[in-house]
């Protein structure tokens, strides 16, 4: 997304652009992955914005519907995007090897008798550290 729809983006949901919020929803949206605050905070380092300020803004994210946060089980708050390119509800892997959480498909996870799935966490060892 483009910087001036970032800005828009937000302000349609009623926060300000500030180019803080602006660089860490950019992150958010380029991200294939959830991330920590830490990770996050890595992307925008050359930005000059301190930690507060990187966690304020992800949690103005979320309490506005731009962003999701979850915790997998190994009590690290990970942020996600929450727009149409990304699915909703759905299942996270954690590597217990290297600590990487990756978005599963919705079809990786069926239940039957379940109508709706909010939160599912698969622990295992990925590819790369297998």
């Amino acid at each position: 997304m483009e910087h001036e729809q970032l800005r828009e983006t937000l302000r349609n949901r009623g926060l300000r652009a500030t180019p803080a919020r602006i660089r860490v929803l950019g992150v958010l949206l380029a991200a294939d992955r959830p991330l920590s605050h830490s990770e996050v905070c890595e992307r925008v380092a050359d930005g000059g914005f301190d930690r507060a300020t990187v966690y304020r803004n992800l949690i103005d994210l979320v309490d506005v519907g731009l962003a999701r946060r979850g915790d997998v089980g190994d009590h690290v708050w990970r942020f996600e995007r929450t727009d149409e390119s990304h699915e909703g509800d759905h299942a996270h892997f954690l590597c217990t090897e290297c600590g990487t959480v990756r978005c599963l498909p919705a079809s990786a996870v069926r239940l039957r008798g379940v109508t709706r799935v909010t939160e599912i966490h698969v622990r295992g060892v990925c590819a790369a550290c297998a």
